[in-house]
């Protein structure tokens, strides 16, 4: 991949700008589109190829890869969807795409959206084949390990949530007694886990990849905000998808967990 160009499709966070630096450190040339000043900004710093356009302006992201001579594409980043639904300013492009989707749940409208870019010859790469060391290991990440009690949450947790991704809905439940206190959708993770805690204390979080999802488009992220939430929303368990969840700030993330004797797993069932 050294010297290659790779045309970032940039969401918010701190995550697309980790790639497109270790695109840089890999020698490859990064030409990014991102939806934001705050993001354009920080990209900048990065490459000088940078291009903002507004959510749902697909007829020109295509045209600025193709001016750019731009073959592979890697997605990577949070939209809000609730707020992309607001401010976007869709082209015929995506007025006709938007029209064509049997819903728009979320792994809908992506996929959609890479088969739209696959046609014009686009080649879409996972995040996954150039952030390895960033998934989820599998094991108790953490010191404290979970209770004979959390154990059956988790089990319980894992397969709900994988319920939930099947119908397209999201990639986060919250689960206390094998019953389910909150579920992700429109939302988000952080949203849902502090809507949790006012119902349950002690809960057991479960973040997953959808079980119908395009491994190369929307990996879940999880980082020190995460914890942060988890410790305002008294939750005592995250479980994480081994090898299909990416852990940012892992260190710093796993220290304010053990201070707060909060258990972080890495799961994988045995034929997921």
């Amino acid at each position: 991949m050294d010297n290659s160009t790779i045309g970032l499709i940039a969401g918010e966070g701190d995550f697309p700008v980790i790639l497109a630096q270790s695109l840089k450190n890999r020698n490859c040339k990064v030409v990014a589109i991102c939806f934001s000043k705050e993001q354009e900004k920080r990209l900048k710093k990065i490459t000088k190829d940078v291009y903002k356009i507004s959510i749902g302006q697909l007829g020109k992201l295509i045209k600025i890869f193709k001016e750019k001579n731009v073959k592979d594409l890697v997605f990577l980043g949070k939209v809000d969807k609730s707020l992309a639904l607001k401010l976007s300013i869709p082209d015929f492009r995506a007025l006709s795409l938007w029209r064509r989707l049997k819903n728009r749940e979320d792994n809908t409208i992506l996929k959609a959206v890479a088969d739209e870019l696959e046609k014009e010859g686009f080649k879409i790469r996972g995040p996954a084949e150039f952030l390895k060391e960033f998934l989820t290991p599998e094991g108790v990440l953490s010191k404290r390990s979970p209770t004979s009690e959390e154990w059956e949450d988790i089990e319980y947790g894992f397969y709900i949530a994988k319920q939930i991704g099947a119908l397209d809905i999201g990639q986060c439940v919250v689960v206390k007694n094998k019953m389910t206190v909150a579920v992700e959708a429109m939302e988000g993770t952080d949203a849902t886990i502090l809507r949790a805690g006012k119902l349950k204390k002690g809960a057991v979080v479960v973040k997953v990849a959808k079980p119908i999802q395009d491994l190369r488009l929307d990996l879940p992220v999880i980082g020190l905000r995460t914890i942060e939430n988890l410790i305002k929303a008294k939750a005592k368990v995250l479980v994480l998808e081994a090898g299909k969840t990416f852990f940012l700030q892992r260190d710093e993330a796993l220290k304010l967990a053990n201070k707060h004797k909060i258990v972080i797993v890495g799961y994988k069932k045995e034929n997921e």
